[in-house]
């Protein structure tokens, strides 16, 4: 298998480094507040995703995703809800963050 050049669409889309600092420093936090317990990563062909979960055993709470297709649209990063509801999107993986930032806020109070 030849690795892909870089006009080819990658096999799989993934949280690059950079990426991954700015969203475990968040998930830190909320382990810290007791919000948090267990995470995910998927990175498929159109999508990475950052599943984060209270209990190891049910479905996340949020997922953090990254779509570099939408990024001249809506923005490649989003924070969907467990019940599958678009929470924030944007190209600024740190202003999408800031909608669950806001929870960590509540949950200190």
């Amino acid at each position: 298998m030849h690795p892909p050049s870089p006009f080819q669409a990658p096999l799989q889309v993934a949280f690059h480094r950079t990426e991954l600092n700015v969203i475990l420093s968040l998930y830190g936090r909320m382990v810290a507040a007791g919000e948090w317990r267990d995470y995910g990563i998927s990175s498929l062909r159109e999508v990475a995703v950052f599943s984060v979960f209270r209990h190891t055993a049910e479905n996340p709470l949020y997922r953090i995703e990254k779509r570099p297709k939408l990024r001249l649209r809506q923005g490649q990063y989003a924070v969907i809800g467990m019940d599958g509801q678009i929470l924030k999107r944007g190209s600024d993986l740190r202003q999408v963050l800031r909608v669950l930032e806001r929870k960590l806020i509540r949950a200190v109070e």
